[in-house]
Parts: C-alpha cells; sequence; structure tokens
C-alpha cells in the first residue's frame, strides 16, 4: 500500500502510514529507528531493547519503503541513508537465518542496485 502511494506521488499519507507502521509493529517512533546510526543499529536494537531477528526484518522492510519513498522525494541523501541500514538489516539477518529466502536475497540485490545508483554523481544530460 506505501508504495502504490508514492507510485502515486501522495508522500504525505505514505509517510504517515509509514510512521504508523513503525509504532505498531515496533512500538517506538520512527523518528528513534532513523536517528540510530547505521554502524550501531543491530548492537543496539539486539542487545539494549532485546528486539529478535522478526523484528530486525520488519525494521528492514519499513527502512526499505522509507529508503524508496525519499527516492521519489528526489532526497537522495536520505534515501541512501536508509538503503544502507536496510541492506545491513536484511544482510545481518541472512547471516543469522539459516534458511534461504530468496525475497530476501531479491531485496538485497535491488537495495545494492539503488545504493549503487544513488552514489554515483548526478549529470546534466
Amino acid at each position: 500500500a506505501i508504495f502504490g502511494l508514492v507510485r502515486k506521488g501522495d508522500f504525505t499519507q505514505a509517510s504517515e502510514k509509514l510512521d504508523r507502521i513503525y509504532y505498531d509493529m515496533l512500538k517506538e517512533d520512527a523518528a528513534f529507528f532513523r536517528k540510530i546510526p547505521k554502524d550501531d543499529l543491530t548492537q543496539k536494537l539486539l542487545k539494549e531493547h532485546d528486539y529478535t531477528n522478526g523484528h530486525l526484518e520488519i525494521l528492514a522492510e519499513l527502512f526499505n519503503a522509507d529508503a524508496e519513498l525519499e527516492l521519489a522525494k528526489d532526497n537522495r541523501e536520505l534515501s541512501l541513508d536508509f538503503s544502507e541500514k536496510s541492506l545491513l538489516l536484511f544482510e545481518f539477518i541472512d547471516i543469522q537465518e539459516k534458511t534461504l529466502s530468496l525475497d530476501r536475497l531479491d531485496k538485497m540485490t535491488s537495495i545494492r542496485e539503488r545504493i549503487e545508483k544513488l552514489n554515483k554523481p548526478i549529470t546534466d544530460s
């Protein structure tokens, strides 16, 4: 639903839905997660907040949705930050889980491609 709102250009409603999902699913405001530096993300959430890999996978999905929303709004820097956090969480989960998830692998590939594009300088053409 969020990606549909982003595609329609309804960024405000997409952002509001995302914020609600953060709180409903993870019991914290979106801002709480957004301000955690990516280098501290897994450590802080697993050790200090007793989150599980399931929580981290939800957060990875939400960061991925945030990245798409920010990219649609042409906020490349924020999109890159959310993409990197999402990928970091998906990679962590992929190592921790003992089952292969093709869906997760596809998402990681897609996020890596987005990160690569976002890291390229913008050219006027």
